[in-house]
């Protein structure tokens, strides 16, 4: 008697690789049907999965959200430039940035207005260092890093607020307007407002001998 072929049996996921499956799925959730609708259990059945699995992970909803959002953010990186200039890097930078997080912002800044920090415990200030400052990432000093060894800068000299201005302002603009900033509003972020705070904490120019 001939029956027919079971389905495959799943290989079941574990530890980092089943995490990195249910923020997935929480952020493909996020996406399609939007923070108010999402649920444990629509992630859970997306994931191919139990409630019991997430609740053992994230105590709520919000959790969940925020790990999903922080998730997607580190998994899809912008590559740092190097254009061998400071002005160069920044402008390449922010521009990527820009293009890059604009639907990412408009995702976050929905799920937020919706109710998003409800049962997290978190402050405002306090989510958004977790999903949102992608200025603080290594990769990000970089630009910074390589301008120092290149003279074009000291960063000893330079204040941390000023060396995370330009990104906040992109921020800013991101979660105001939720879509990329214009090419003249980087251009102006980058000259007329960093530059000329960066020459003002540099040390007095050096001459050389004649």
């Amino acid at each position: 008697m001939v029956t027919e072929a079971s389905e495959p049996v799943r290989r079941r996921r574990h530890g980092e690789e089943l995490k990195a499956a249910l923020l997935a799925a929480g952020w493909d959730e996020l996406v399609e049907v939007g923070y108010a609708h999402l649920t444990m259990e629509s992630v859970a059945v997306r994931a191919r999965t139990s409630e019991a699995v997430l609740y053992r992970r994230w105590a709520n909803k919000d959790r969940l959200v925020l790990a999903a959002i922080e998730h997607h953010r580190n998994a899809n990186p912008v590559a740092v430039p190097d254009t061998g200039a400071l002005r160069g890097d920044l402008i390449a930078q922010l521009t990527a940035l820009s293009e890059a997080l604009a639907g990412f912002f408009a995702i976050a800044a929905a799920a937020a207005f919706s109710g998003l920090l409800a049962d997290t415990g978190l402050t405002p200030s306090q989510a958004r260092d977790k999903v949102m400052d992608a200025e603080r990432l290594p990769r990000v000093r970089l630009i910074y890093q390589r301008a120092h060894d290149r003279g074009e800068i000291d960063l000893e000299r330079i204040p941390s607020a000023v060396l995370a201005m330009p990104f906040d302002l992109v921020r800013h603009d991101l979660l105001m307007d939720l879509e990329p900033l214009r090419p003249a509003r980087v251009r102006s972020i980058v000259d007329e407002l960093f530059l000329p705070l960066v020459r003002n904490h540099q040390g007095p120019a050096t001459t050389s001998a004649t």
